[in-house]
């Protein structure tokens, strides 16, 4: 914004520097870092506000988002994703668990000119696996919250997994997007969750549009009713003994970037088949340490499988999927361009484009890399270029 490049430290502190010296302007300690409060992912610019939230979560920190004036660092407001004991909200927590109810905000909003609205999305609540301290919906733990930018206030929300048992954050990227569905012209948010499902919802109000699997290995709800809540099934919660579910712990998908194509009507993610085997215990919060109250571990016998799949909007349904080949453990995104091509880098370490309406391989360059950044795109003198992280290089190609 301006002069001033902001980021923040893994310590919790959000800074601003100058963008040609590197000079320090400002200092603002968002949370105290000893109380297990740290921050991870790129602070968001909107008007002359500079708004973060913060990681811990699954260190029984207590979650908010928060907005700091550009020109000084001071705190404007600053939003409790958990509520207090006594407050409203806190019927939804039922044990002691609200007082190391987690719910970070890590990962970056995303802000809409359109409808003046910030979405910032939410993580699990604590302990992670086990929920008899914390009965309820648990708000606005895995929610995406609708804030007006100037104030902070809740316009709407709308929770993708009420009472999360299996550390399913909602913090992937909300996707604002402008197009016809079913007939109809919409200011739609979009969002591939890790709990398996594809939403769609109207981001003016929040009202839930429809919902559909991403994933095959998807045990813990057979759908989502028309109300917006998750049909449950049984046995997939965690036990003692341990309890099979599916998506694992990792998410169908995670924070990695999304991407949609307006010419085709398709949103691409990466899908990740697999399953864990969760187990719940009666461990308490200690400082320091971890507040999961239980594990996951892999399922004996079973392997996992990367897809990058391509979902049409109106329907839920792939349109074309392409599987990935290697140890699953890449996370980088996706990046979709106007001239119908999608890039991505793949499990067995290259960097590749597809035909975005067929999924057709059209190039691929092999880096070599175990992917954990999204590519990204950019003008300069006239060309257009794709450019992504790829260990410790960054990589630029001309298109």
């Amino acid at each position: 914004m301006g002069d001033r490049v902001f980021m923040v430290t893994d310590n919790c502190h959000l800074i601003a520097l100058h963008r040609l010296t590197g000079a320090l302007l400002w200092d603002t300690e968002m949370a105290d870092s000893h109380q297990h409060y740290g921050a991870t992912s790129a602070p968001l610019a909107v008007r002359d506000l500079v708004i973060s939230g913060t990681s811990g979560g699954d260190e029984g920190i207590r979650g908010f988002v928060a907005a700091y004036k550009a020109s000084t660092g001071e705190r404007v407001w600053r939003f409790w994703t958990v509520p207090a004991p006594g407050e409203p909200l806190a019927v939804g927590w039922k044990g002691r668990a609200i007082e190391h109810g987690c719910t970070s905000s890590w990962l970056t909003g995303t802000y809409d000119a359109e409808t003046d609205l910030l979405f910032w999305t939410t993580g699990n609540p604590c302990p992670d696996f086990n929920g008899d301290e914390r009965k309820g919906d648990n708000l606005y733990s895995d929610s995406v919250l609708a804030l007006a930018p100037r104030t902070g206030e809740l316009k709407w929300y709308y929770q993708f997994t009420p009472h999360d048992l299996h550390d399913w954050d909602a913090a992937e990227t909300p996707m604002v997007v402008d197009a016809v569905y079913h007939g109809q012209q919409r200011k739609l948010l979009l969002q591939g969750d890790r709990n398996g499902f594809f939403y769609v919802l109207d981001r003016t109000d929040g009202r839930f549009l429809s919902a559909s699997p991403f994933v095959h290995r998807l045990t813990w709800a057979s759908g989502i009713a028309a109300d917006g809540r998750p049909v449950m099934l049984p046995g997939s919660e965690p036990t003692i003994e341990g309890a099979r579910a599916c998506p694992s712990m990792d998410g169908a998908t995670n924070w990695m970037s999304t991407a949609f194509d307006s010419g085709t009507g398709l949103f691409y993610l990466m899908a990740l088949e697999k399953c864990n085997i969760f187990a719940k215990s009666s461990a308490w919060w200690t400082p320091g340490e971890s507040f999961y109250g239980g594990d996951a571990r892999d399922v004996p016998g079973e392997t996992s499988e990367q897809w990058l799949r391509a979902i049409d909007i109106q329907t839920g349904r792939f349109a074309w999927e392409y599987r990935q080949t290697g140890t699953e453990e890449s996370w980088g995104g996706i990046l979709a361009t106007a001239t119908g091509l999608v890039f991505f880098g793949e499990e067995d370490g290259a960097f590749t484009a597809l035909n975005a309406a067929t999924g057709k391989p059209l190039w691929h360059f092999p880096a070599n890399v175990n992917w954990k950044a999204s590519p990204m795109t950019y003008l300069a003198h006239g060309k257009q270029y794709v450019c992504i992280a790829a260990g410790g290089s960054i990589v630029a190609f001309g298109l």
